[in-house]
């Protein structure tokens, strides 16, 4: 089975990274799968303070890789057929995640990428980043951004982000709370790693105490939170446009 993240370890830390740069880190069950094994390792180590998710070539993820998908494929897995559940399994993984996420949002997160945005405690974009929502150009559910941007942001910031389903910069992300630091692109894996490092020079645990208080106002049940869509419109769509 082909590698479709890195795992690098630090001082206190670690970085999930997104491995298929020809992609543009386009998401796949069998990257999904890797990704919730790095997710519930990394969880168990008492040494992490914090886990930065980031994409290789300093571009996040261009979401659902829908090549793969329309012809029923998932390069890396074992059988090399597409099949959903690794996805969601992925989201049930970051929302039981007890270390808190920082995301490093390089060039932009797309559909299924936004969803991973979503999913981080801690979020710092590039000025030229964008963040897209744009199954509404498709025809297609949103069940994982829907889920998370409904734990995290009010039913107008969803509405503006999926009905429109344009490009949000950087400035707006801010202003609407979904990203915390708006910094140069050339400086975007510095300011997370930056983070990271600051959440790891905390006493040992101090993380994991305050995501768990943090954690502790949402639903307990993850199954509850993120629902299984029949949506089958991704299977004929086109890529969205800006």
């Amino acid at each position: 089975m082909m590698n479709l993240i890195q795992i690098e370890q630090h001082q206190g830390w670690a970085e999930i990274i997104l491995d298929r740069p020809a992609r543009r880190n386009a998401l796949t069950p069998a990257l999904a799968a890797q990704m919730t094994t790095a997710i519930e390792g990394l969880s168990k180590s008492a040494e992490v303070a914090a886990i930065v998710l980031r994409g290789a070539d300093h571009c996040f993820c261009s979401g659902i890789d829908l090549k793969a998908l329309q012809s029923n494929e998932d390069p890396g897995s074992e059988d090399g057929v597409w099949h959903p559940e690794p996805i969601r399994a992925l989201h049930l993984a970051l929302y039981r995640c007890p270390k808190p996420l920082i995301c490093a949002l390089e060039k932009y997160a797309i559909n299924a990428g936004a969803a991973l945005v979503f999913a981080c405690d801690l979020v710092v974009s590039g000025t030229s980043a964008f963040l897209q929502v744009g199954e509404i150009q498709q025809g297609s559910d949103i069940p994982m951004n829907a889920a998370w941007l409904r734990l995290k942001a009010s039913e107008q910031t969803l509405a503006r982000l999926a009905l429109l389903g344009d490009r949000v910069g950087a400035a707006e992300l801010e202003k609407n709370g979904l990203v915390q630091a708006v910094v140069p692109d050339d400086q975007v894996l510095t300011a997370a790693r930056a983070w990271a490092a600051r959440l790891a020079s905390f006493p040992v645990g101090a993380s994991d105490v305050i995501i768990e208080r943090i954690r502790s106002f949402r639903p307990i049940d993850p199954e509850t939170v993120f629902p299984i869509s029949t949506n089958n419109a991704l299977l004929t769509a086109a890529q969205v446009k800006s």
